[in-house]
């Protein structure tokens, strides 16, 4: 989680020293649960799924019957009639040539997930949070060495009514080894997709997020590839979070950046636009272990080192097969072992 107090704000048209800082948002801090991210990805990207099922006659429009028992064969239904090869085929089973399908598609099988109101909200906390961790962008594909910092917040880029306007800007800010990447790696699907509207594959690139409604940014960056836009006040997990992966490049304007405390809240303060809902807070408030261990508070407690080694506890032996073990439960027994040993000897 970025843990900087202030976040630098730059001018759209000056890359070179800040305008002005604005105190980090309370979401920037909150875990990062990528289990509850990868949760509610997988769950709502199953919700563009389109419905499909076969026809309810496949695989059954054949002139067919089992010829029953006593014939030497399976009983699976055969073609009716003679004289062609097609005669006395198996049909209707899965296993068998021009038969039906195992389990049949249905259109009214359980296609959509429904998730949780609060979990939608964590997930989408959680990724802001890790979009605010420079290595979490990098380890993601992101090419950020040349940008000045994360989160990246510009002013006036919500103004920008050209695509090329917002080239000059992401350019100017580090972007364009990362727009390099993305145009770079546009390759055709492998399998069927291609013909299926998704001929191609490319990587994501940055997400530009503005606060203004009908804001003209939205219109000029859609002909960039890799770029998206998207509303601060809605905010959409698959495409903060893309695949179910942390750490997409944000482009935050300055007014968008700024309604994060209200749209979130804080530690102390509920969130206005979700009603009821606070911030998931930390399990630990200091996750070195080592510093807690080793703190005066803890060792002032403990107890002092025992030097002496634990005597060791006598085995317990079992009597009948260990002779000094039976001695000591029963004296008699020496002598009775030697009375026996006497009266073997006399014997032979």
């Amino acid at each position: 989680m970025a843990a900087r107090p202030v976040i630098s704000v730059f001018d759209a048209q000056n890359s070179s020293e800040p305008k002005e800082t604005l105190p980090l948002p309370a979401v920037f801090t909150t875990p990062i649960r990528l289990d509850i991210v990868r949760f509610v990805h997988d769950n709502l990207n199953k919700n563009a799924q389109q419905p499909y099922g076969i026809s309810k006659q496949s695989g059954h429009q054949h002139s067919a019957e089992s010829w029953g028992t006593g014939r030497a064969v399976a009983r699976i239904p055969r073609i009716s009639g003679s004289g062609t090869g097609r005669a006395a085929q198996g049909a209707f089973g899965n296993m068998c040539r021009d038969g039906r399908m195992f389990a049949p598609t249905r259109i009214w099988r359980r296609w959509h997930r429904r998730v949780n109101l609060k979990q939608k909200r964590h997930a989408v906390a959680a990724a802001l949070a890790a979009s605010g961790v420079p290595a979490l962008v990098m380890a993601r594909g992101h090419r950020i060495d040349e940008v000045p910092e994360i989160p990246l917040v510009i002013d006036g880029i919500e103004k920008c009514e050209k695509t090329k306007e917002i080239l000059a800007v992401l350019q100017r800010f580090g972007a364009g080894p990362d727009l390099e990447r993305v145009e770079k790696s546009k390759a055709m699907r492998p399998g069927k997709g291609k013909r299926r509207n998704r001929r191609f594959t490319m990587r994501k690139g940055p997400l530009i997020i503005y606060e203004e409604e009908n804001c003209p940014l939205a219109r000029a960056a859609r002909n960039i590839p890799g770029v998206d836009t998207l509303n601060v006040h809605k905010l959409n997990i698959l495409k903060i979070a893309p695949g179910g992966t942390l750490g997409r490049f944000l482009v935050w304007s300055s007014s968008a950046f700024g309604q994060l405390d209200r749209i979130f809240g804080t530690y102390e303060e509920k969130a206005q636009e979700k009603s009821g809902y606070q911030l998931l807070r930390p399990i630990m408030v200091q996750a070195d272990v080592s510093a807690i261990v080793n703190s005066d508070a803890v060792q002032s407690v403990l107890r002092p080192l025992k030097l002496q080694a634990q005597e060791k506890y006598a085995k317990k032996t079992n009597p009948y097969r260990n002779k000094r073990a039976m001695e000591k439960l029963n004296p008699f027994f020496k002598a009775k072992k030697r009375l026996e040993l006497i009266q073997r000897k006399s014997r032979s």
